[in-house]
């Protein structure tokens, strides 16, 4: 009879629970028992608040009696001597600590903030919930609270094309303020998400933001005082060549003969790889040598031109160039001459750098415009000029015309020889130079 009525009572228990496993399986819901969502680690900043998000779950049976008026309670290091009550939503104690439930319990959210936050909130907290016959500590699963000295942290960190900075999500009661600066100082745009602590700096990094040092900074306004923290980054922008230039040393304004070295520079990252250097000189494009410098030990005329400095990295490239100004003497042309008709005509050609000035002598005194003589100029160039004197006045010996030209770098001339022979015959003209 005994073994009669065990396997009766089994085979009824098995049953029942066969039962209510299959009208779970038939309702489409699996039976709910006790749970609790609680983040497993909190840290918290001494002097601030600290939140703890918690949402719990019940069994079915008691749905009805989780109302408006239930009541939460945590304890703190339950696994040393049960626990110590720290708080308790409608019977607060003296030695309780300061907080409140913000969650609504009878919608099974427990989160629930404690302020001024010491050393002595360090711990692992077990929750409870009360609601009539619903009385119920969730031991499986604490949260564990670590208590941070009033020392705050960000961090900075670049991807792509915005700057980041991100802070501990402490609580704090005005929320706390995270704020940009730079060194050098450059204007700054923001956008900041003050509910995850994080600021975007968004920007297209260029050339003028390398090495720039960028400083995020958090403040925490505290019980007692405000707490802030720093974290620096300098960004390393990597671009192609930028603000190439290029010098002449000793000027670019050099005297025919001397030593002149043209030098390019540039701003790249990386530095650049190759300069190359070229010259346009009557539309003509001359490619010459490779390297930071160019070097002419003796320059001459034909080393007139545009020289053009081309410089490279791996990012590409930039040009720039500098007109190479050589300055010389006055020269003047064999073209130069005189011709004798009613009247005696000369003719005088001179290029140098300055442009030159054309004087006229006749018999070693200067010539100026008059009744008897008439001198013109005409600009051959930047560098050219040609004078010319006609003479009215008759000759009746051997005379001596001049032309003189000269500039700050020297002078030259040219003689003529102006021969009466006849009245009727013309004049003979011997030039010397």
């Amino acid at each position: 009879y005994v073994l009669i009525f065990f396997l009766t009572f089994c085979g009824c228990t098995f049953l029942r629970m066969f039962n209510m496993f299959l009208l779970c399986v038939l309702l489409g819901v699996c039976c709910r028992d006790f749970s609790i969502s609680l983040p497993q680690k909190i840290e918290a900043l001494s002097g601030s608040c600290v939140i703890i998000k918690c949402t719990f779950e019940i069994r079915e049976i008691f749905d009805k009696g989780l109302t408006e008026r239930a009541t939460g309670l945590w304890f703190k290091d339950r696994d040393k001597m049960n626990g110590h009550l720290v708080f308790h939503s409608t019977d607060p104690k003296p030695d309780h600590f300061n907080g409140e439930i913000t969650g609504k319990l009878h919608e099974k959210n427990c989160t629930t903030v404690f302020y001024n936050v010491s050393s002595k909130h360090t711990g692992k907290y077990y929750f409870r919930i009360e609601s009539g016959d619903l009385k119920y500590v969730y031991t499986v699963n604490a949260s564990t609270i670590n208590t941070l000295p009033p020392n705050p942290q960000c961090s900075c960190m670049w991807s792509r094309r915005s700057l980041r900075c991100s802070a501990e999500t402490l609580c704090s009661s005005p929320p706390p303020t995270l704020t940009w600066s730079s060194t050098p100082r450059i204007p700054l745009s923001e956008s900041s998400r003050l509910e995850e602590l994080i600021s975007d700096l968004n920007f297209t990094a260029t050339h003028r933001q390398h090495r720039v040092t960028f400083t995020c900074t958090i403040t925490y306004q505290l019980q007692d005082e405000n707490k802030t923290a720093q974290d620096s980054i300098t960004l390393h922008v990597q671009y192609s060549p930028k603000n190439t230039s290029v010098s002449v040393l000793p000027s670019s304004s050099v005297l025919e003969g001397s030593s002149v070295t043209l030098i390019c520079s540039s701003d790249a990252n990386p530095a650049v790889l190759n300069y190359t250097w070229s010259r346009e000189s009557e539309g003509q494009m001359e490619q010459l040598e490779t390297g930071h410098t160019l070097t002419f030990d003796r320059i001459d005329l034909k080393h007139r031109g545009s020289y053009h400095c081309t410089a490279q990295n791996q990012h590409g490239t930039q040009n720039s160039s500098v007109m190479l100004d050589i300055q010389y003497a006055p020269q003047i042309s064999t073209s130069s001459s005189c011709a004798r008709t009613d009247v005696t005509v000369c003719s005088c050609e001179a290029d140098g750098n300055p442009s030159p000035e054309l004087e006229w002598h006749l018999s070693g005194r200067p010539v100026t415009n008059s009744s008897n003589t008439f001198i013109s100029e005409e600009r051959l160039s930047s560098t050219g000029l040609k004078s010319s004197i006609t003479l009215h006045q008759s000759l009746t010996h051997t005379s001596t015309l001049q032309c003189v030209s000269n500039n700050t770098h020297g002078n030259d001339e040219q003689l003529f020889h102006l021969v009466f022979i006849t009245h009727k015959a013309p004049c003979k003209f011997k030039f010397n130079s």
